[in-house]
This record gives C-alpha cells, sequence and structure tokens, in this order.
C-alpha cells in the first residue's frame, strides 16, 4: 500500500472499514480476503468465522489451503460471485459448506469476501434419512434399494454375480406360527446366511422371503453355484422356533454382470427369474435370457387370454367316455380350446397354467360349466330328448380355492333345466390335499346337487387313503401314465390291478384314460374297469361332430 497514491490508500482503508463493519452484520462465517504479491492476507473477518475454526492467520488457514486455487481463478475472471460446495476436515469429524466468493467492490480485482452456509446437520439428515430408506429395519440389511445402490457402485460391474434366494414355504410358516415367529425365523436365517458367505461378499434382503448376495467372481462362474449350495447346506439344520423345530429350504437364482452389465434392476429381476426355475428343478439355476421372453410371452398370453374369456372366443372339444362292457358312450368330457382371432392356436398346456396364475382360471371355469350345461341343452333338444349322455368338466385346484363352484353350476342347470346328475366334475389330487376341509365341502354341496364326481389322474399325486372313504368320490380315472404301454409292462398291470381292486372296495367306479387299442380295451374290461377314454373311440371333438357319435 505503500505505493499508493494518498487517495486511493484513504479509498482503501474507508472500503476496508466497510467491509469489516458489513461482515459483523452477517450471521454466518465471512471473511474478506486480500491477494497481495501471490500471497493471502485475511483483512476483516466476522465473529462467526472466528468460531467456525476456519483459520483467523493466512499462512495457516486450513481454508486458504484448499481453496487457494478457487479464489485465485475467480479473482482472474470476470464473475462478480460464484457459488459451490466444499467439505472440511476428514470422514470422521467433518464440516459441509455451502462457499459463496463474492467481490466487495468492483475497482478492486485483488480482493473478495468469501462465506460459508454450515450445511452439516442437513447432510447428515439426509444421510440418516437415505439410511434408513435403504436398509430393512427388521435385518438391519441393505433393502432392495439399498442392494441396488451397492451394485451401481461397484467398480467392475461385469465381474460380479447376484443371487437371489427365496425362502420355501415362507408363507405358511408365517400365517400358522404368527408373524413374530416369521420376523424370528427371518433374522436367523440372514445370521446363517451371513455365516455362509465370504468376506467380500454382501448380503441385502430384497423382499418379503427373499435374500439378496452381490458377490464378486474371479473369472469363474462356478463360485456363484459353489455359494448357493453352501447356503443351502447351511439351511438344512432346522431352526429352533418357540416350541417348534422348523426345517427350512431354499431356492437359488443368479445372474451374471457380465450378461447385464448396464441396469442394476433388470440383473436383480433375472436372478428372481431364476429362482422360478430353481425351485421346479430342486438345485440353483442360473438365468437364462429365454426366461424373460417366456415371462413376456406368458403376460402377453395373459392379456389375449383375459379378452377371450370376456368375448366368449374359447370354444369346449368333447372327448367320449365309453362303458367298457357295452362300448356305449356314457358321457363327453368337456376341454377347453383356444384359437385367437390371427388364428393361433393355443395348446392347453401353455394357456391354464397362465390362467391358474393370473387367477383367470376362475372366470374360465365358469364359462366352461355354463358352456357344457348349454351344449348339453342342445344336444337334448336336437335328440327330441334326453340325449343319454352326461358331461364331464375339469376343475381346477385354484378354481376350487377362489371360488364357489356349487352356485356356479346350480345356477347353470337352472338357465338350461339340466339335472345335476348331468354332470361329472373332475378333481385331481392335488386339489383335494390343498384344502382338505374346504374341498370337502364343496364336494358336499356339489352332491347334494345330484353331480357325480371323479378323482381326476389317480395315482399320479399325493392320495390318502382317509380322503377316498371321507368323500363322496364315484369316479377313480386311472391316469394314461399306467394305461399306455400296460400290455407289456407287469409293473404297470399290478398298478391297474391295485387301482381297481381298490375302486371296488370302496364302492366306487373306475376310468381309464389313454386307451389306444382295441386289445388295451377288452384287457381293462376284463380286470374289472368300467368306463374307458382315449384315441381309440375318439379325439376330442368339435361340439356337433360329438353329437354326431350319440345322433338317433
Amino acid at each position: 500500500m505503500a505505493s499508493m497514491a494518498p487517495e486511493a490508500i484513504a479509498q482503501n482503508i474507508v472500503a476496508t472499514d466497510l467491509v469489516a463493519r458489513a461482515l459483523e452484520l452477517i450471521p454466518i462465517p465471512a471473511a474478506h480476503l486480500v491477494l497481495t504479491g501471490g500471497q493471502f492476507e485475511l483483512f476483516a473477518m466476522n465473529r462467526a468465522y472466528r468460531l467456525a475454526g476456519l483459520g483467523v492467520v493466512a499462512e495457516r488457514s486450513p481454508m486458504i489451503v484448499d481453496l487457494a486455487p478457487r479464489i485465485v481463478a475467480f479473482l482472474e475472471s470476470q464473475l462478480i460471485r460464484t457459488d459451490f460446495e466444499w467439505v472440511l476436515g476428514d470422514a470422521i469429524d467433518c464440516r459441509y459448506y455451502r462457499v459463496t466468493i463474492a467481490r466487495s467492490f468492483a475497482a478492486f480485482r485483488d480482493r473478495c469476501t468469501i462465506s460459508f452456509v454450515d450445511q452439516t446437520s442437513q447432510v447428515q439428515t439426509e444421510r440418516s434419512l437415505r439410511r434408513e430408506m435403504t436398509t430393512d429395519s427388521l435385518t438391519g440389511l441393505p433393502n432392495r434399494e439399498g442392494f441396488e445402490d451397492l451394485i451401481e457402485a461397484g467398480e467392475d460391474r461385469s465381474a460380479n454375480a447376484v443371487l437371489a434366494i427365496d425362502i420355501d414355504r415362507f408363507g405358511r410358516l408365517n400365517s400358522c406360527l404368527g408373524s413374530l415367529a416369521g420376523d424370528e425365523l427371518l433374522i436367523t436365517v440372514a445370521r446363517r446366511i451371513k455365516g455362509a458367505l465370504r468376506a467380500g461378499d454382501t448380503l441385502a434382503r430384497i423382499g418379503g422371503d427373499q435374500f439378496g448376495i452381490l458377490m464378486a467372481l474371479d473369472g469363474n462362474r462356478g463360485e456363484a453355484h459353489a455359494l448357493a449350495e453352501r447356503i443351502q447346506r447351511t439351511l438344512t439344520a432346522p431352526f429352533r422356533l418357540t416350541d417348534y423345530e422348523i426345517s427350512v429350504e431354499c431356492s437359488v437364482g443368479i445372474a451374471y454382470g457380465a450378461d447385464e452389465a448396464e441396469d442394476v434392476a433388470e440383473l436383480i429381476r433375472h436372478a428372481q427369474f431364476a429362482v422360478k426355475r430353481a425351485k421346479a428343478s430342486g438345485r440353483a439355476e442360473s438365468y437364462l435370457p429365454q426366461d424373460l421372453a417366456i415371462a413376456r410371452a406368458q403376460f402377453s398370453m395373459e392379456t389375449a387370454l383375459r379378452r377371450a374369456i370376456a368375448n366368449r372366443e374359447l370354444r369346449l372339444a368333447y372327448q367320449p367316455i365309453c362303458d367298457l362292457a357295452t362300448g356305449r358312450i356314457v358321457s363327453f368330457e368337456a376341454l377347453a380350446r383356444w384359437t385367437d382371432l390371427d388364428g393361433h392356436v393355443h395348446c392347453p398346456t401353455d394357456f391354464i397354467p397362465v390362467a391358474e396364475e393370473s387367477g383367470l382360471i376362475v372366470p374360465l371355469g365358469r364359462w366352461a360349466i355354463d358352456e357344457a350345461a348349454q351344449t348339453l341343452a342342445r344336444w337334448d333338444e336336437r335328440f327330441g330328448g334326453h340325449c343319454g349322455v352326461k358331461v364331464a368338466v375339469n376343475l381346477s385346484a385354484i378354481q376350487l380355492q377362489r371360488d364357489d363352484i356349487a352356485p356356479v353350476l346350480s345356477a347353470a342347470l337352472d338357465s338350461t333345466g339340466l339335472t345335476g346328475d348331468r354332470f361329472t366334475l373332475e378333481l385331481t389330487e392335488s386339489a383335494i390335499v390343498s384344502d382338505p376341509d374346504r374341498i370337502a365341502g364343496t364336494m358336499h354341496a356339489l352332491k347334494a346337487l345330484g353331480t357325480t364326481l371323479a378323482m381326476d389322474d389317480f395315482g399320479t399325486g399325493y392320495s390318502n387313503l382317509a380322503y377316498l372313504q371321507k368323500l363322496p368320490i364315484d369316479v377313480l380315472k386311472i391316469d394314461r401314465s399306467f394305461v399306455t404301454g400296460m400290455l407289456a409292462d407287469r409293473d404297470k398291470v399290478s398298478i391297474v390291478r391295485a387301482i381297481l381292486s381298490l375302486a371296488q372296495a370302496l364302492g366306487m367306479k373306475t376310468t381309464a384314460e389313454g386307451i389306444e387299442t382295441n386289445e388295451l380295451a377288452q384287457t381293462l374290461a376284463a380286470l374289472g374297469c368300467t368306463f374307458g377314454q382315449g384315441y381309440f373311440y375318439a379325439k376330442p371333438l368339435e361340439a356337433d361332430a360329438a353329437f354326431a357319435m350319440i345322433a338317433p
């Protein structure tokens, strides 16, 4: 300042005094800096700045040491002010500031005022909220959002694998033992899984009963399967919950970052897709690209099927069931068929599972009962009276659980004038086992309408002889797997004999499926089987063709 003119010196003193006074009016830390000969001088500062610990001596100020390049760049620019975020200190005790550098007076290009808004509390609050949002409150593990963040933060996602672990039977355990026991089980399962992980693996809870693991691969995908097997072994030891010892099994699906390195959410979904196949196979499964294509095709089919049911675009085909002793047709089994508006024929083995999974089996089943009743009524009208046959309709296990079948059938009978004895309703063993008490009530209600009840695919499920004795079952249908090739297989002959003897002892009739030759039909008749159906008699027929087989 000694080289300045007296007027400039006076102006500088006045300006500095004004700045110093103004700084004291600011409630946040603020200081006035002057750059002279490449060195900074803290010319003025307010009380809040002194208390903030930002350094009152320029040479020892951590603020100047850290921000000097930014301040110099600002002074050399034409900017009036600039704002930026700044962190002071280490990770244990750091402060977060919003810094503003502004020119005090346009006439002075060597000085500026710098102020600091302390945002530490706000940042810590936001981090705490973020931590709560990304952490599962029950297990303390990352939740799905937190799991995605962990995968996103990884340096080389292509070298990672994601495992999705689904706890089998958890819903049933939770409903039977209560939510507290269910929570205890999840916590214990999480601890066991964590104990099976390697040091660098990360465990998360990504769903109600589903866990996720992020693991780094050393170029060998077999490591993921080895971890899956280790986890499954870890869970084999029973869990002690209140008065019960619970055995827990899990299904594991694996997806690899190298296959889906761009989208974290897709990577997790792919692992979850693989879980579905793992449930069916009983072992850990890796995601296959066709899994997603199949799932999307099923959703597309669900949409089309929903429209087809609403617009009554499906139809029933009818396969004859014959009395083996006389060869006379006594009934027709109604089978759903679907050809869409584009002429594409959908296989029942494709669309029936979609209907069951989506809940569309309920309206589909109602339509089938009504359509079968309408067809049988038309046959009677064309025949000039009772046409001499019954119609058999299959009932899905899902349909029996979700719908009240007896009123549905009663409405169909009322609308057509038919009696209940014209209907045979076929149930599978799995339908009965799924909810015995409810299904028993439904069966008795159907019997009250006069219907015949048949157990379909007998011998392939989990038969309980007590059910056969207590439930009002009239017919056992012998599954085609026992009938096909029976003449050349003594074991199959023995199984069929045993089923026929059981049915006779319980006063039930029997129907053999899959009869394709006259010799097989005669053999079954000689063994005492009551009815038979199969390609030997006819393939499933359109309604008019089926009626032609019984027309006078």
